[in-house]
């Protein structure tokens, strides 16, 4: 238990070090849109589109390694590599130069967030799995308010550059404590022990099993629709946190270092007890239904959706902040129980090809479009009007989430 509370801190405190890296671009972009790069709004909305079209395109190379190689090593080699080339933006010359750069934290990130979920799952049993993957995405609220917060107040007294360098170093550090980490068996802590794992003799046999697993995964009618109902909730995720801090300062009126300072206290608040209690909500509710996780992420998703429409149109700062503060909440509770859903859904042996599945699907059809889209739409419209594409991608995740729980049902008593 201690080695298993040990790589919960550890993959816990790199996963928030992961999304300051990812999110720092957020905090700058006003910077980036006024400095010598001269970026347009749809060039910095393609900032996060290029890193994760490399984060999603590597997401399944990595899942079968993850499900075959040593997991430790992998991760370590994931947060060094995302380190250094987040330290590489501070020397971009050009908008191609950044942008390069960008997309190459999505090589380590991509390796991370496919292999870390599988690790876990090892360490602890099925019925505490809410509670720990809510632990783990706890770090993720945290580490996107600290990358608005960092950004923004490096920025302010040092500059943009300066900002990308300090977000980037501490995670060579981390790197070298993923050595300690323990690899235990796959399957280990899953009804009947640990599960086989296969050693392919030959690469043509990994490609082979992997492409199998694949198949085998878009035949899992609860895995599919539990994905597809994320990609819109990432959808809607991806495009406030990367536009929130622009938009707060263009429509709201307010100062450039208190509109990232401020949203990314509303996101650490929100998201770490949105998250929090989401993850212990769904493992009591797994007492009762065992589709609970999809059940509790389909109502809270779709109480939010209200909840972000009025805080993106009503005029009063006041009746913003509080449909943003409920809209936050709800939307996070569903972080914990969906990846938990998702570990639960799959073989042991294929948790690290089923997650790398997934990041790639909810990205493609999440976040990667988001931010450009919406960049794109201010720069035709405005960007007040281009933000209401947001709430309709919520209820889209919300009504295929309810689909999912019942297809798990479904199968679950075609099962017995």
């Amino acid at each position: 238990m201690r080695a298993a509370g040990f790589g919960l801190a550890v993959l816990s405190v790199i996963n928030m070090l992961s999304y300051l890296d990812r999110y720092i671009v957020a905090g700058l972009a006003e910077s980036l849109k006024h400095s010598e790069l001269n970026l347009s709004d749809a060039q910095l909305g393609s900032l996060m589109s290029g890193f994760l079209v490399i984060y999603t395109l590597a997401a399944p190379v990595f899942g079968a390694l993850g499900d075959r190689r040593s997991r430790p090593r992998l991760i370590a080699f994931a947060v060094a590599c995302w380190s250094v080339a987040t330290s590489l933006s501070g020397f971009a010359g050009g908008y191609l130069s950044l942008l390069a750069a960008r997309a190459s934290v999505g090589v380590g990130e991509a390796a991370y967030v496919t292999i870390a979920p599988s690790l876990l799952s090892d360490y602890f049993p099925l019925r505490q799995r809410g509670r720990v993957m809510a632990i783990f995405f706890c770090a993720t609220p945290v580490g996107s308010a600290l990358g608005y917060v960092v950004g923004g107040l490096i920025d302010k007294h040092y500059g943009w550059r300066s900002a990308f360098f300090v977000a980037g170093i501490p995670g060579l550090v981390l790197a070298a404590l993923c050595l300690w980490l323990r690899d235990p068996p796959r399957g280990a802590n899953d009804t009947g022990g640990a599960a086989a794992v296969r050693k392919p003799s030959a690469s043509s046999t990994i490609v082979k099993d992997t492409w199998a697993a694949y198949i085998r995964l878009l035949h899992n009618k609860p895995y599919v629709l539990t994905v597809l109902a994320y990609a819109g909730y990432t959808f809607a995720l991806g495009g406030l946190a990367f536009w929130m801090p622009s938009f707060l300062e263009r429509v709201r009126g307010i100062s450039r270092s208190e509109a990232t300072v401020s949203f990314g206290t509303l996101v650490v608040v929100t998201g770490f007890i949105g998250t929090f209690a989401g993850g212990w909500l769904g493992d009591y509710f797994t007492k009762y239904s065992r589709q609970a996780y999809l059940w509790l992420s389909a109502i809270a998703t779709l109480i939010a959706a209200p909840c972000v429409w009025m805080a993106l149109t009503t005029a009063s700062h006041t009746l913003y902040l509080t449909w943003m503060v409920a809209a936050q909440l709800c939307m996070f509770l569903s972080t914990g129980p969906i990846n938990a859903a998702i570990i639960n859904l799959v073989s042991p042996t294929e948790r690290a090809t089923a997650i790398a599945l997934s990041v790639f699907a909810i990205h493609v059809l999440g976040d990667v479009p988001s931010p450009f889209i919406i960049g794109a739409l201010s720069d035709h419209i405005s960007l007040a009007q281009a933000v209401k594409i947001v709430p309709i991608a919520v209820v889209i995740g919300g009504c295929v989430w309810v689909w999912a729980a019942r297809a798990q049902a479904q199968a679950q008593a075609v099962a017995g």
